[in-house]
């Protein structure tokens, strides 16, 4: 079964920090590039951080030197190393596979991140 499911999203102060997972299963996870995306509510979906096979990595201006995206193939797992925390941080994040275009052909379910 193709699929990707988030976990570590949690409540934390200002200031602090998280790490999500996102563990992908069904397919061959290094054939793909692999992003984060966040939606907060009354907002639209944002893409946060990339990741391309080859390790390269891109980010959103807004996280840039905050977050780290990393993965391990080994596991089939991609991570979101969120530090330095803010209030407009708070969101639910999605991981999600890339197809050769760039667009997202598959989703997860989604982790909730509440910052105060």
């Amino acid at each position: 079964h193709v699929q990707l499911v988030e976990s570590g999203g949690g409540s934390v102060q200002a200031g602090g920090s998280l790490r999500l997972s996102c563990a992908a299963s069904g397919y061959t996870y290094s054939s793909y590039c692999m992003g984060w995306f966040r939606q907060a509510p009354g907002k639209e979906r944002e893409g946060v951080a990339a990741i391309d096979s080859d390790g390269s990595t891109s980010y959103a201006d807004s996280v840039k030197g905050r977050f780290t995206i990393s993965q391990d193939n080994a596991k089939n797992t991609l991570y979101l190393q969120l530090d330095k925390l803010t209030t407009e941080d708070t969101a639910m994040y999605y991981c999600a596979r890339h197809n050769a275009g760039w667009s997202v052909d598959l989703w997860g379910q989604g982790t909730q991140v509440t910052v105060s």
